[in-house]
């Protein structure tokens, strides 16, 4: 399969530099796989169109601060973005701008704040660095008091922005345990959720189940090769707790609807791991915990998703191909659908990647 198939044409003044003004008023295309009706609404409306007895499963990952600045003994500057620890606490896998310069330097810092020795190159354009915070800190409350959030490369900010609190703020969900400052990603289908709006739906009778998955830096990576079957998907670590895989388990109750392509991934993930080797992943309590590493495209099916709300993707990526396989599972007639779907939000104006609109396929 062509990764050509999986390509659109987006107008760049479509791609979202901020949120929209209210979370719950970002907009959404509502799509009946069944009778491939299309409705165009808000995200505040969402619970009109969601089943009455829907269960909802999120991701509930916090973004870390995970870009840090420093300089190398000669002065240089550096830019590191943490990825996730390698090791030990002090010892991460990262980005390094400049990677070769600050390899062959051996170190950066800040005086006074900390100090980084760069301890070897990886196998992917990533480094492994061991840090020295000069306070009794952990590396994750370092980066949260001097770093900033990565925020994706498709949304522009200069170095001293004054969005960045506004950023700070809303690219996180309102449902982040901050306690997993995991992700170097936002699961940006959740960003449209208001505390009022989960109360309300709450009210109405769907039930919210948290997992976490630690987004990583590969959810930006396109497609590089022709043939989609060679591309090499991104792994992410996953936590399931027993609760929540009980309610995955059961169909019965209501549709089960993950909110983001990240819960997709864990989901589906854990049900065919445990199908297949229960005792890689499965605790004594019943929770899940593995590396997702499945690769969702045409002409998939899914084992414990019934619905999706999703954003808007990037062309020629692995997301762009989970979201044509859900729309028909088993069949590959998804592709056309949704290049059709996207044609008609580029004529409707929807705002489009994190910080865009989004969609409810049911």
């Amino acid at each position: 399969m062509k990764i050509s198939l999986f390509d659109y044409h987006l107008p760049p003044e479509l791609i979202a530099q901020e949120p929209a003004e209210q979370r719950d008023a970002s907009r959404l295309m509502v799509i009946d796989r069944r009778t491939r009706e299309v409705v165009h609404t808000h995200f505040s409306e969402i619970g009109k169109h969601l089943p009455q007895d829907a269960r909802l499963f999120r991701n509930n990952a916090a973004v870390l601060k995970a870009r840090i600045f420093g300089q190398r003994p000669t002065g240089g500057k550096v830019e590191c973005l943490l990825l996730q620890p390698a090791e030990d606490a002090q010892t991460w896998w990262c980005l390094l701008k400049p990677g070769k310069k600050t390899l062959q330097a051996g170190r950066f810092g800040v005086p006074g704040e900390f100090d980084a020795e760069v301890l070897e190159a990886g196998a992917n354009g990533n480094y492994k660095i061991r840090l020295h915070p000069v306070r009794d800190e952990s590396i994750i409350d370092l980066s949260e008091r001097l770093g900033r959030l990565p925020l994706p490369p498709y949304i522009e900010r200069a170095q001293s922005d004054p969005r960045e609190a506004t950023d700070n703020e809303r690219y996180q969900t309102v449902y982040a345990d901050y306690e997993k400052r995991i992700a170097v990603a936002a699961p940006t289908a959740g960003l449209h959720f208001t505390p009022e709006l989960i109360t309300r739906l709450t009210a109405q009778g769907i039930r919210f189940h948290d997992l976490t998955l630690q987004v990583g830096i590969g959810t930006f990576h396109p497609i590089q090769v022709e043939d989609i079957e060679d591309h090499n998907i991104h792994h992410e670590w996953y936590e399931i707790p027993a609760p929540v895989y009980r309610a995955l388990q059961d169909a019965k109750p209501g549709p089960r609807i993950a909110v983001g392509t990240t819960s997709v991934r864990s989901i589906e993930d854990a049900v065919r791991r445990v199908q297949r080797a229960p005792e890689s992943c499965l605790s004594p309590s019943g929770s899940v915990q593995a590396e997702a590493d499945i690769y969702i495209y045409p002409p998939a099916r899914f084992a414990a998703v019934d619905g999706l709300i999703t954003n808007f993707h990037l062309p020629k990526s692995s997301l762009l191909c989970l979201v044509s396989a859900f729309l028909c599972p088993g069949r590959d007639d998804g592709i056309q659908w949704l290049k059709e779907l996207y044609a008609e939000a580029v004529d409707q104006k929807y705002r489009f990647y994190s910080y865009g609109d989004a969609m409810l396929i049911l």
